[in-house]
């Protein structure tokens, strides 16, 4: 990855690469690629920054080394904003709308550079993925002390009940008819719109329990296949899609491999 292909959102704006500054270290401003992308909401574009710095905590990666805060000088004064590395340009771009053709064309560019052209729209979910995964890690552990709180002591059964509603089958036959590596949780090989149904269900079990002060451990699994339940009718009656048939997608440990190499290989672009 020596030459880096010229790109521009535009016709009439200057490339990617002329937009960057460098400074001791490369970056490109925030409130300009908002515009290159087809923003005009500064609000609206917080969301793919928020999303992009998500993935970065998500990753492990150093949050403060691609998203710096400063001030810029503008015509009407100085502002705070953000210098983006190169790679924190790839992953807000990623969290963007690509219903907006600049965003399109942009997610595209940077897929070649990440080395996948043939996979960015699979590239741009994976992002989503990675960080749909950490919430229903953070939500199932908040499920699991509330469950706690509620009076159940046995938590794989409680938890099982869930996955019996959503799927009408336990978390082993689960594991059986979708070929999961053993010892691997289901949720690893889940493709975003099964993991924001299960980040749903899971969210809507702790909000039952609290909000009906359910107690014990019987009440507390009757209620997990409630929702479980519920969760499956809605998916079927939007897509016409089971659930347990939906396909499984690549290993998360392998995506989040994936994308720590390619913030290496952005690093490498920019080394001095």
């Amino acid at each position: 990855m020596t030459t880096i292909e010229v790109f521009h959102f535009e016709e009439t704006r200057p490339s990617f690469d002329d937009m960057g500054t460098d400074n001791g270290f490369r970056y490109w401003w925030a409130s300009q690629l908002m515009e290159a992308l087809g923003y005009e909401s500064s609000a609206s574009f917080n969301k793919a920054i928020n999303k992009a710095i998500g993935a970065c905590m998500a990753l492990n990666i150093d949050v403060l080394e691609n998203f710096i805060q400063a001030k810029r000088q503008t015509k009407d004064g100085s502002r705070m904003d953000y210098r983006l590395s190169r790679f924190a340009c790839y992953l807000t771009t990623m969290n963007a709308d690509p219903r907006k053709s600049q965003v399109a064309r942009a997610q595209a560019y940077f897929a070649t550079i990440a080395e996948a052209f043939q996979r960015y729209v699979e590239e741009s979910e994976d992002v989503e993925r990675v960080l749909i995964r950490d919430d229903v890690t953070d939500r199932e552990k908040s499920l699991s002390a509330t469950a706690k709180g509620a009076g159940v002591e046995n938590y794989p059964f409680f938890q099982n009940a869930g996955y019996r509603g959503m799927y009408n089958m336990n978390l082993a036959q689960l594991r059986r008819r979708k070929a999961i590596p053993e010892r691997r949780s289901p949720l690893d090989f889940m493709g975003k719109t099964e993991l924001a149904a299960n980040l749903f269900r899971i969210t809507q079990t702790e909000e039952r329990i609290r909000t009906e002060n359910v107690r014990g451990q019987v009440n507390a699994e009757r209620a997990a296949e409630t929702v479980g339940k519920k969760v499956r009718q809605t998916m079927v009656e939007l897509s016409g899609t089971l659930p347990e048939d939906l396909p499984l997608s690549e290993d998360i440990k392998e995506v989040k491999r994936s994308l720590k190499s390619t913030h290496k290989d952005f690093k490498k672009l920019d080394r001095p």
